[in-house]
Order: C-alpha cells, then structure tokens, then sequence
C-alpha cells in the first residue's frame, strides 16, 4: 500500500508496511520455489507491524494524539453519514445570509431496518483541496450556527433526537465572520441547545476546538473517538499565546498542559464515554470505528428518550452547571474575622465560555 502521508512516529511502521508490499510483490510475481517462504515472510512481517501499532498506539503523548485526529484519511461527518445512516436527506442555509458547506445537516435513520430518525449536524473539514478550501478547513461561519440551530428546532418540533459530529479546530475567525456575528451566533446556540426538548448526544470525531465544537456540542450525552481531543484552545494557539511562539516543542508541551485527550476529558467530567478505535486509528479502518460510533449513539438514545423531555432538560443543565465546580479548604487568618477557619469550605462553578 502505498503511503502519501506519514505521522513521524509512524516510520518505522511505514517501513514495515514497504517490506510487506515489496515481499507480496514478488509473491504475485510468482518467485520459483520461494513462494511458501515468501508467505511465511508475509505473515511475519504483518504480526510485526501489527505489536509495533499496538505498542505506539498505546503509548501516544498529547500532542501525537493531536497529530492522529489531524490525519487526512480519518473519517468526516459526510464518511459516518454514508456507512452509518439511511435515508439522509441534507438541509441546507440558515434562511439569513447563506449555506455553510463547513457544517453538514440533515434527517436520516441509524441502525438496522427501520432505523431510528434523527437529525445529524456536523463539521465537515473536506478531503481534496478544492473541498477543503469551499469548507474552510473545518471552521465554520456563522451562517453555519445558525443553519445547525435552525434545523435543531425543526427537529425538536417533530420529536426527532439530534445527532451531533464534532470535528473542528475552532470557528471560522475571519474579518466577515465577525461582521456577521460570530460569537453572537454561537452564545445563542448554547443557549437555545440547553433547552431543547429533544434527545442530544455528541461525538468528538477528530478535532474539538474551543467555541467552535461547544457551538453544536451541548448535548445530553458526550462521548469523544479515542485519538480525538477537545480543548478550550489548539496547542498551537496556547504556544503562540504562552511562549510567543508555536512550534514542534512548545505545540506538545501546550497540548500535555490542556488536558485535551479523551482520557483526560472522561477524568475531567467534560465527557461521558470513550469510544475506542481500531489499532492504528479510525483512518486505518473508517468501517470498524463507524460501527462503534454507532453502537454507542444508539446505545445513549434509547436509554435517553426513556427520559421525560422535563427531566431530560434539567440534566442536560444540571450537566453543565457543574462543570468547573471546586472545593477549597484552608486554615483561616489568625485573629481576623473573615476568615473560614481550618475547616472551612468554599464551593462554586466556573462558567464555560
């Protein structure tokens, strides 16, 4: 197979893999009397290759992980659309300004025959560079927000749960993207999120980035792809913010100080669950990790639509309300008045933004 991207830590395996190609080469060219040697070679190699995936796999820093959820092959919202729906009928533009190609919406059916309904929102980053380009990389405009949102509400109105794929390294922060309200567009998306009364589960797929993944990401349940990451902040931006300057050294050690792996997440309390992928990541096998994705979406909805929509609200609230929260203790100050004393407690809550 041959190989036009390659992660820097993957090179030995790459090198593995071009031993595999080349000895199945020979094989096919039908090598005389070496071709039960050949096999056995073959076979070697493959059980090699495959601990050597396992054992990097295993062992990824922050910012390797980073650099997985980055890769080119691995799966966008339209590649989980096509392996795990039917039925998908997009819907496209915000009936305000435009269409945003960089978010994909529209109702389809998961699972096996009938499936059940749900409206699917998601980034959509674009594989050639013409696609790439026409989806911003992945970073959405406003007009993008408000389409996700609007067809929410559409599916709200008919009882139907929402799907949501989160794969982007943040909103789109051009000059006419903030002309057109940005930010507004995004607050009024958590906002009016919180409150829909209608089942809302959420994959981290790839990249979650800042406001940019919070903006179709409040749900009732979140659950991250095991080489995923979800931060208030790339690393990049943490590096060029932190130590004036992004590069291979300070990228890893912004992305060890974000805490932004699915793991660091689950202990974190931002997410849910965990879903794992196969050995060498979802772009080694898009198939496998679609069918785990879709175990677990339908998994999550079943359990939640058994909810009553009053209750399903308040914990979706109650859900966010706590993240953040933090206890304190301390001795207090000798003599002054003000003081909590050696057992004193302070409670309280961040606010996401």
């Amino acid at each position: 197979m041959a190989t036009y991207y390659q992660l820097d830590f993957e090179k030995p395996i790459t090198l593995i893999e071009q031993q595999i190609e080349a000895t199945e080469q020979r094989l096919a060219a039908g090598a005389n009397g070496e071709a039960e040697a050949l096999r056995k070679e073959v076979e070697t190699l493959r059980s090699k290759q495959q601990g050597m995936i396992e054992e990097t796999y295993a062992n990824l820093s922050p910012w390797q992980t980073v650099r997985v959820a980055r890769h080119p092959n691995r799966p966008q919202t339209r590649d989980y659309v096509q392996m795990i729906c039917r039925d998908f009928v997009e819907l496209h533009g915000d009936r305000r300004f435009g269409d945003d190609p960089a978010i994909v919406t529209g109702f389809a059916r998961i699972g096996s025959s009938p499936g059940m309904k749900v409206l699917v929102v998601g980034h959509q980053k674009g594989k050639q560079t013409s696609e790439k380009i026409a989806c911003h990389f992945g970073c959405a405009h406003p007009e993008g927000y408000r389409k996700a949102l609007l067809k929410m509400k559409l599916a709200e109105k008919f009882g139907v749960p929402i799907v949501t794929f989160v794969d982007t390294p943040g909103a789109y922060p051009g000059l006419g993207a903030e002309q057109r309200g940005q930010a507004e567009a995004i607050a009024v998306n958590l906002l009016e999120m919180s409150r829909l009364r209608t089942p809302i589960v959420s994959v981290v797929i790839g990249e979650g980035g800042s406001g940019g993944a919070l903006g179709i990401a409040v749900a009732d349940r979140v659950a991250m792809l095991q080489h995923s990451w979800y931060s208030v902040i790339s690393p990049e931006g943490c590096a060029a913010i932190l130590w004036k300057e992004a590069n291979e050294q300070t990228n890893a050690q912004a992305a060890k100080s974000l805490k932004l792996t699915a793991k660091d997440n689950v202990e974190l309390g931002i997410i849910e669950d965990i879903i794992p992928e196969p050995s060498g990541g979802a772009h080694r096998d898009p198939r496998a990790t679609a069918n785990n994705v879709q175990g677990w979406i339908l998994g999550e909805l079943a359990r939640l639509k058994q909810v009553p929509l009053d209750v399903l609200v308040e914990q979706r609230y109650q859900r966010y309300r706590k993240m953040g929260q933090w206890l304190e203790s301390g001795v207090g100050v000798m003599g002054g008045s003000g003081g909590l004393g050696a057992a004193g407690v302070r409670t309280g809550a961040a606010t996401i933004s």
